[in-house]
């Protein structure tokens, strides 16, 4: 009897039409879900804190699912100015044993659907297999990556949950949330579904493979890759007349740049280049690390229309600690030799000024511009009124005790943000127990800025002020990687050959680098940018130091140490909050 059933069924399928292939849209059942926890990794021991989720069919909601969640463990003052969830609103609920089940039972059936759907469900995964229980076989829909595919630039800066929002009127504004954010998240869903109706997108298979299309103009041009080399290197698409549309970089130029004709890329922006190149030229690098250097000044050089990142490496800001009779922090765009302490450097200015806001709340030193006289005489600004600044304009501060400021102030940026720290953490948290949680949330990105800025800064002036470093690191196909680096600058690259004497090879390549001299900041030969990539290759595992001239050392109480609870509150805003840092310089921090 079985087999029978099979059998008709197979026959049955065989019989359809092409019309009638797949599951309709209409037909399927949607779980939207969002979550919210205590940071960005349920590995690292983040917990849920709120589920919510809503049930749609054919556009109807046909029920919603939400509950606090119990994380018995603190939540960090962070989250709890970032989510509105406090230790008292969970102290009642539900355990992750309890509200998980209750969750997966509602879910039952049904596609599930999140904006970033890797950290929603990899959480929802993590504590079912920590109960001991099978992860269902929910197929998932990603809306952020969905969107990536589907909204163009002209509709929003970014595909985050709440600029879609705005895009499509969502009736229910996200604000970290879990059921708020996963209302927005089922009007972006339907929003996304009627623009691809309008292109024949119809099916759940359709709509799963949609970002695999490739468009016959890119198919046509797939001999452009053929004379490139399987080497790594940096490419640049060119158009008919020469201008560089695009770079980019790859261990494997050749099988890179075929991609871009094949189904395997999806970005729409990369169709319409390649619709417009005519020829693809590649620059064949010795190391990875090289051509990932040459692309960065390449861009830089060129500033392609098709690149987002990296075009403008002029285009940054510092703070810096003046160096006259009364001190005072000045916004600048460049770094001068006159002995004064800068921090940055900062990928926009809005960044820059939230640092220098954090400054001004931990310390009172002078905000005007004006220069003033050893003993001046004049009348206090509002900001003297209010108790923020020590007001040496009417003498209401002497030398020493502004010096003392200063010197406190100069020891936050260079060694130790304790202080810092401090005092905005202990505004946060009075203004959280308040629920003023908007204000807090304005005192935590101020001093987010201000940390990342500080431990950049000390990452980036420990390596540009070594004249010059050597390294090299075994690769995967055995041969050694061989580095030099001076003043934070990549100088010279190659890989040691087969047989050669590596003192030999190693000596020869520093007397062929490139001379790099010292200037003053914290990237005073290169674009921050570069000296990063080159900072966390000679921190990876396996690299080992041929040499090091100068002395290599970050603040053993710098600001490093105080990112990890601030990484994962960014981690866990990515999918709704546009944040200006986005086309800031990566860092990669390390305890």
């Amino acid at each position: 009897m079985v087999t029978g059933v099979a059998s008709a069924a197979s026959t049955w399928e065989a019989q359809r039409s092409l019309d009638e292939l797949g599951r309709p849209l209409r037909d399927i059942t949607f779980c939207v879900v969002d979550l919210e926890t205590t940071g960005g990794s349920a590995e690292g021991g983040s917990m849920i804190t709120e589920i919510g989720a809503v049930k749609v069919r054919a556009g109807e909601v046909l029920g919603e699912f939400q509950t606090l969640v119990n994380p018995h463990t603190p939540i960090p003052a962070f989250i709890a100015v970032l989510t509105g969830i406090t230790n008292s609103m969970v102290a009642d609920a539900p355990s992750i044993d309890s509200a998980l089940p209750a969750f997966l039972e509602f879910a039952a059936g049904s596609v599930l659907v999140a904006h970033n759907a890797q950290f929603d469900v990899g959480f929802l995964r993590h504590f079912a297999l920590a109960q001991g229980r099978a992860w269902p076989t929910f197929e998932v829909l990603d809306t952020a990556r969905l969107a990536r595919r589907v909204v163009t630039r002209d509709d929003a800066p970014n595909c985050k949950l709440s600029s879609l929002a705005r895009v499509f009127n969502s009736s229910t504004t996200p604000n970290h949330r879990a059921l708020a954010d996963a209302r927005a998240t089922v009007d972006v869903l339907h929003g996304l579904m009627e623009r691809l109706g309008g292109v024949g997108v119809h099916t759940l298979e359709e709509l799963q493979t949609f970002s695999s299309r490739v468009t016959p103009e890119q198919r046509r041009k797939r001999h452009l890759a053929e004379r490139l080399p399987h080497a790594p290197g940096v490419y640049l698409f060119r158009d008919d007349q020469e201008r560089v549309l695009y770079v980019g970089t790859s261990r494997d130029l050749r099988t890179r740049v075929r991609s871009y004709f094949t189904a395997s890329e999806t970005r729409s922006r990369m169709g319409e280049m390649v619709g417009i190149a005519s020829r693809v030229d590649g620059v064949v690098c010795a190391t990875p690390l090289e051509a990932e250097v040459r692309e960065l000044r390449l861009i830089a050089q060129h500033k392609p229309r098709y690149n987002r990142r990296s075009r403008f490496p002029e285009k940054v800001h510092f703070l810096k600690l003046t160096r006259e009779i009364w001190p005072r922090l000045s916004l600048v765009r460049r770094v001068i030799d006159d002995d004064a302490d800068y921090l940055g450097p900062f990928a926009s200015r809005k960044t820059a000024e939230k640092c220098l806001a954090a400054l001004h709340e931990a310390f009172p030193v002078r905000q005007c511009s004006d220069h003033l006289s050893r003993q001046p005489s004049r009348t206090p600004c509002v900001l003297a009124e209010m108790g923020r600044c020590l007001s040496p304009c009417d003498g209401s501060t002497d030398l020493t005790s502004y010096a003392a400021v200063v010197r406190s102030l100069r020891d936050s940026l260079v060694h130790d943000p304790d202080d810092v720290v401090e005092v905005l953490q202990r505004r946060m948290l009075r203004l959280a127990d308040e629920e003023r949680f908007e204000e807090a949330q304005v005192h935590r990105d101020r001093l987010s800025a201000f940390l990342r800025a500080a431990a950049r800064t000390q990452r980036l002036s420990a390596l540009t002020s070594c004249p010059e470093i050597v390294g090299a690191r075994r690769e995967d196909d055995g041969r050694w990687a061989v580095h030099v680096v001076r003043h934070g600058r990549l100088a010279a690259a190659g890989v040691i050959p087969a047989g050669t004497d590596a003192h030999t090879y190693v000596e020869g390549l520093r007397k062929s680098a490139e001379t790099v001299a010292s200037a003053p900041g914290p990237v005073p030969a290169a674009t921050a940018e570069e000296s990063e990539k080159v900072l966390r290759w000679l921190e990876s595992p396996g690299v080992r130091l041929v040499s090091v001239e100068g002395v290599w050392c970050c603040p053993v109480r710098g600001a490093t140490r105080h990112l990890a609870l601030h990484d994962a509150v960014n981690h866990s805003r990515l999918s709704l909050v546009p944040f200006d840092e986005r086309r800031g310089l990566p860092v990669v921090h390390r305890p």
